[in-house]
């Protein structure tokens, strides 16, 4: 699969760029989609949460009255949960979150979700660019020249470029990862996946 490349100010350069068809054209799997990304938003949870239970919670140590004889019901503690600042019950205790999947499920995965977005037309391939220093408006410009100003975008970069994300982290809906860390969710979450031309190599290398 061939597609054009395109310079920074939106003009096609005239030269193109072979996608593998392993990679970008193979019949997109579903459940694994699925696997991989509920496991990316499972792997994203602290875990921390935590609420005291009854024997957790400071003070009670005294019966508030004696057993009989006051007309009223029995208790043994002022932290019961029945009470205002007793313990509570069954309170989410921390743990662990994580889920792991194999490596041959996970490459399937990404497969499926590079091959989604070539089947809708929602790559697009741009010549290697970077900026002297971080500037937001050299960014935005790209975006504007490209057509893809307010479009939910994720730039795939070859390494890391320092200038380009800078520029790029204020603005909504644009985000910039190096090609080989992009999880299976961040390929799918968006509506433009914009390469930079040695990113495909450095995306294509990672299945091999």
């Amino acid at each position: 699969m061939k597609v054009d490349v395109y310079k920074i100010d939106g003009t096609k350069s005239g030269e193109q760029i072979e996608l593998s068809k392993d990679i970008f054209e193979i019949e997109p799997n579903d459940h694994v989609l699925y696997l991989a990304v509920k496991a990316y938003l499972a792997n994203q949870r602290q875990g921390t949460h935590k609420a005291k239970e009854r024997s957790e919670v400071r003070g009670g140590g005294k019966k508030p009255w004696r057993q009989k004889g006051r007309g009223g019901a029995r208790a043994g503690s002022v932290r019961s949960p029945l009470w205002v600042g007793g313990g509570r019950i069954f309170g989410p205790k921390p743990r662990n979150y994580r889920q792991k999947l194999n490596k041959k499920v996970v490459q399937l995965a990404r497969k499926s979700a590079l091959s989604y977005k070539s089947k809708a037309n929602q790559i697009i391939v741009v010549e290697d660019f970077d900026f002297e220093q971080p500037k937001t408006k050299n960014f935005v410009e790209v975006l504007k020249a490209l057509n893809l100003n307010g479009k939910k975008t994720l730039l795939l970069t070859n390494g890391t470029l320092k200038n380009v994300y800078k520029s790029g982290r204020n603005i909504d809906r644009v985000s910039i990862v190096e090609a080989n860390k992009a999880s299976v969710y961040e390929l799918l979450n968006n509506q433009v996946l914009m390469l930079q031309k040695s990113a495909v190599q450095l995306l294509e290398s990672t299945f091999n």
